[in-house]
């Protein structure tokens, strides 16, 4: 007999939009780099808004967009980690105990390549060592997203689910 899969609302339109917000002011941000500074400024400043409304909403947003419902104790992680490596990682009907590592690191990564562009641009981290600060960050930047990007792809074959069409829908197949 196999089981009916059903979806279910997960993420809300918030979420999926500062989702994709943020992804498209970093990139933009990111290759207007030296090119066209204005342009650079503001996509930086939209990360940050973006990234200022993510932690907000993850305090008074619903269930699942909340930290306290999916940003996982040192053992939870452990555990699914452990079972991860085993072949039998168990199913989230939100973020899994990786993603929500992922979120964390992405939001405070940009946060940092925000804030240490505006301590170079203002002066207090002096103009050169403020730079190599922001570079080194927004490079670190794109590391973490190739790594979300093959951790989203891996999580769709194991789940055999289209993770990339539940963040643009906000629903998820899941097994009932």
């Amino acid at each position: 007999m196999t089981a009916k899969l059903d979806t279910v609302k997960v993420w809300d339109p918030l979420v999926r939009f500062l989702h994709w917000g943020l992804a498209a002011s970093v990139l933009l941000a990111y290759a207007s780099g030296e090119e066209a500074m204005t342009l650079h400024y503001w996509a930086g400043l939209a990360a940050l808004g973006m990234v200022t409304m993510r932690i907000l909403w993850g305090l008074v947003g619903p269930r699942h967009a909340r930290f306290a419902d999916f940003v996982p104790t040192p053992g939870e992680l452990g555990h699914y980690l452990r079972d991860l490596l085993a072949g039998r990682a168990r199913h989230y009907r939100g973020h899994n105990p990786l993603g929500s590592i992922m979120i964390l690191a992405l939001l405070l990564t940009v946060l940092a390549t925000v804030a240490s562009g505006l301590a170079s641009w203002t002066g207090l981290l002096g103009h050169e060592a403020g730079e190599e600060l922001h570079e080194l960050l927004a490079n670190g930047i794109l590391v973490l997203v190739a790594l979300h990007v093959g951790g989203v792809l891996l999580a769709s074959l194991l789940e055999k689910q289209n993770l990339v069409r539940a963040m643009i829908t906000g629903r998820k197949r899941m097994e009932s």
